[in-house]
Formats: structure tokens, C-alpha cells, sequence
């Protein structure tokens, strides 16, 4: 067996984007798990790399004021939160850190004003998530939750604190439940989506669950408020449990009929940063009676439908054609007819698409982690006074506000982070561009 490493004294400079502590020794990087920046830790390197090397922590000798008491009794275990242990206040601080480290360091930017945090709550927001499920042979039961830190293997967990009530409180009774089944063994992953006072868990079934099996998730279902919904196959074969449930909607002011979306649909995790994002969005484009208005990556009509009652045309487009589809719907429910929607694949966009030959004089971005680079050339055809770019990853967000600004003649006016993801590595953020 090779020997630990021997424990080392070091500094902690900063966080990286897995949420870990930052250490130099001998100029080389060491990202050591469990410690925060200003910390003095003895650390022990339990890998080496070429470029860096990784560690852990094995004692806080001197202690950040913002290190604070993680709330769950799985944090350092379970890999679904890596910041708990530090203050909200001081996580806002590193995440806009790193926004403004990525805009500096990969593209050369600084917005000329940084837009005051978006907040909600930090507990119990997570209205979408996926979990994994497993029957431990060795333990003789399941395990439902997220994997382990920096492992493939389920944590065993008894709550969860982050995702909304009631499923926070139903890890263990979801184990339970599943441990009785006669398919325990063949139930991969529970999908979470969560709308205005209802729950719906999508049940990743390899087989079919027996007459038995069936009365005991009707019973569970019941009991305790939720819709399950299984899922043998592909994305198209995810059928109710019971027929007819109910409706699965967000709200968003000024919609009468809210947003609604399927289980297995893309919606922002928490419903209270959700609607402050889509405002200051307004805000910063600030829509005009006159104006049109293009939405990239448009999804349900999450900005859509808000910018439809304030602008004069609206005009999304989303490569997933089932998102289109209800989009379509969403505005016909609010009763909104200046909304069209489109499928295209934006990650390979050209400007002989037919919604870039529309004219537009603002334009939003909602794209994935890989960004936006594709369809820039397209966005900024028509010269928009206003670009808003809503971000889920600081490096391509960089990337895209270097192109805009170097390449198509755009100037970073103002920039923010969202806290979409309390406690977790993610950083979200907004950015608003005009003509240089």
C-alpha cells in the first residue's frame, strides 16, 4: 500500500469553480477540499497531477470568519453542496469573484457598473433536480440522493436540505418506498420538478412495476402529495402514474395563466431568483411599444412572454421542438398574441436562418454552458441598441462578451451574478451590452 502523503501547512488564497480552497506551495496549485480562503489549514495531497495537485483538509488551524456550521449532517459527504460550510454573504463574494476573474483574465473586460447580487432563499429552493437511485446489496437496502464527492457512488442520505419541501423531507421514505418494490433493483434515477403546489417525481423504470408495485406508489403518492410518473424509455415514453395530473406551473408576474411545463422540461431551479432574473432582464432591456424584441434559447417562454407585454414583437427560438411547442401554448393561455415561437439549432446557427432576417432592436441570450458563439454573428446583424446575456457558466460568458465586444463592436455596460444555486459550485449571472 503506498503511504499517506505527509501533512503540509498552507494559506488559502481563493476558491476554485468546484467550490475548493486555493493553496500555493512551491508555486504549484493545490486544491484542497473543505477549506476557504484566509484559512491556514494542514492539508495532506491525496493527488498529484502534472499541473496542479489535490487535497484535503486534515485541521483548520486558522479559521476564515465566514467559515459557519453546515446545516446538513451530509455535507462532506453528499456531492450536491460544497459551500455550506460558508456564510451566503461570503459565497455571493467569491462568485463574483470569479465572474469578474473569467471576464478579466480570458476576455480582458470589466462591465463599467456591477449590478447589485440577485437573492433568495437558501434552503429548500431547488425545485429541479435529479437523483440517483440504487439498491445496495451489501447495505440490504436503497439509496436515493446525489453521488458522493468526487465518487460514482450514491451518498446515503436521510433529508435533503436544499431541494423544496416536501421532497427535501422524502429521501429516506422515497428509499424505503423503493426498497419494497418488486423492481428495487431496476429503478436508475427519480427525477424532481416541482411547480405552484405540486410535485411531480419521474421514476426511471429498466422494468415495469407489478399490480403490487403499483398500489404502493398510488398509497405513497396519497400519503404524501406527490405525482409519480415513470419513464422505461426515451424522453417520449415518460407517461403519468395515474391519469390526468395536475398541471405542473410556475408563476411569473403579470401572467394570469403562469408558465406551465412537463416534468422532464428545462425550468431555473429556484422559482424566487427565477423572477427577480426575469425583471432585472426587463429592466436592462427595457422594452419600448415599438420595439422587437429576439429571444435565443427561449426554452418555455420564460422572458418571452414577460417582454411580449411591453414590447411590440417578440420572437423565440429554441432548438427543442416539445419547449417551442409549449411555448406556443403558454402564450395562448395568457392571452398573448405578439409572442412567435420557432425550433432552430442554435448551435450551429447562420445568418440565412429565417429568424435573423427579422428585424430587432433587442435581443436577450439564455444559452447553455457552452454559450453563445454560434449565434452572435446572427444576433448582432441587425446592430441591437441592447444585448442581455443570461449566463450559467462565468468561462463562455467571458469568451462571448470578448467576441461581442472585440469582434462586433459591443461594450460591456453592466454585469451580476445570480444566486440561482446556494451552496453549490454554480455560478450564474447577467450582462448587459450596447454599441461602443
Amino acid at each position: 500500500m503506498k503511504p499517506a502523503a505527509t501533512p503540509e501547512v498552507a494559506g488559502i488564497d481563493d476558491l476554485d469553480h468546484a467550490g475548493r480552497g486555493i493553496a500555493r506551495i512551491d508555486g504549484k496549485a493545490v486544491f484542497v477540499d473543505g477549506a476557504l480562503p484566509g484559512e491556514r489549514v494542514l492539508l495532506r495531497r491525496v493527488r498529484r497531477r502534472r499541473q496542479h495537485d489535490e487535497a484535503m483538509v486534515v485541521e483548520v488551524l486558522e479559521s476564515s470568519p465566514h467559515r459557519v456550521e453546515p446545516r446538513c449532517r451530509h455535507f462532506g459527504v453528499c456531492g450536491g453542496c460544497v459551500l455550506q460550510h460558508l456564510a451566503p454573504a461570503a459565497q455571493l463574494e467569491c462568485r463574483q469573484r470569479q465572474v469578474a476573474d473569467a471576464l478579466g483574465r480570458i476576455a480582458g473586460l470589466q462591465p463599467d457598473t456591477w449590478l447589485p447580487p440577485l437573492t433568495g432563499p437558501v434552503w429548500a429552493y431547488r425545485r429541479r433536480a435529479r437523483l440517483g437511485c440504487r439498491y445496495v446489496a451489501k447495505k440490504g437496502r436503497v439509496l436515493v440522493g446525489f453521488r458522493e464527492r468526487a465518487s460514482p457512488l450514491l451518498a446515503d442520505l436521510e433529508r435533503c436540505e436544499i431541494l423544496v419541501e416536501p421532497v427535501g423531507g422524502l429521501i429516506q421514505p422515497l428509499a424505503e418506498l423503493i426498497g419494497g418494490l418488486t423492481i428495487r433493483e431496476r429503478i436508475a434515477q427519480i427525477e424532481v420538478a416541482a411547480g405552484s403546489g405540486v410535485t411531480a417525481l419521474v421514476l426511471r423504470v429498466l422494468d415495469e412495476p407489478g399490480p403490487a408495485d403499483f398500489e404502493q406508489l398510488r398509497g405513497f403518492a396519497a400519503l404524501h402529495r406527490v405525482d409519480f410518473w415513470l419513464q422505461p424509455g426515451g424522453l417520449d415514453t415518460v407517461r403519468p402514474l395515474a391519469p390526468d395530473p395536475p398541471v405542473l406551473r410556475y408563476e411569473l408576474p403579470g401572467l394570469a395563466a403562469g408558465i406551465e411545463f412537463e416534468p422532464t422540461d428545462f425550468v431555473q431551479v429556484n422559482d424566487a431568483v427565477n423572477q427577480a432574473m426575469v425583471a432585472r432582464a426587463l429592466e436592462l432591456l427595457a422594452p419600448g411599444p415599438q420595439d422587437r424584441v429576439l429571444d435565443l434559447f427561449c426554452g418555455l417562454g420564460n422572458f418571452s412572454l414577460p417582454l411580449a407585454q411591453r414590447a411590440a414583437r417578440v420572437s423565440g427560438v429554441e432548438g427543442d421542438a416539445g419547449l417551442v411547442a409549449r411555448a406556443r401554448a403558454n402564450a395562448h393561455r395568457n392571452g398573448i398574441s405578439n409572442a412567435g415561437f420557432q425550433v432552430a439549432d442554435l448551435s450551429a446557427a447562420g445568418a440565412a436562418a429565417d429568424w435573423a432576417r427579422e428585424p430587432h432592436e433587442l435581443v436577450l441570450l439564455d444559452p447553455p454552458r457552452a454559450g453563445a458563439r454560434e449565434v452572435l454573428p446572427a444576433a448582432t446583424a441587425a446592430r441591437p441598441r441592447r444585448i442581455v446575456y443570461v449566463s450559467c457558466h462565468p468561462g463562455t460568458l467571458a469568451r462571448d462578451a470578448g467576441l461581442l465586444v472585440g469582434q462586433y463592436g459591443y461594450r460591456l455596460v453592466a454585469a451580476g451574478i445570480m444566486d440561482m444555486f446556494p451552496h453549490t459550485a454554480h455560478v450564474e449571472s447577467i450582462a448587459m451590452f450596447e454599441p461602443a
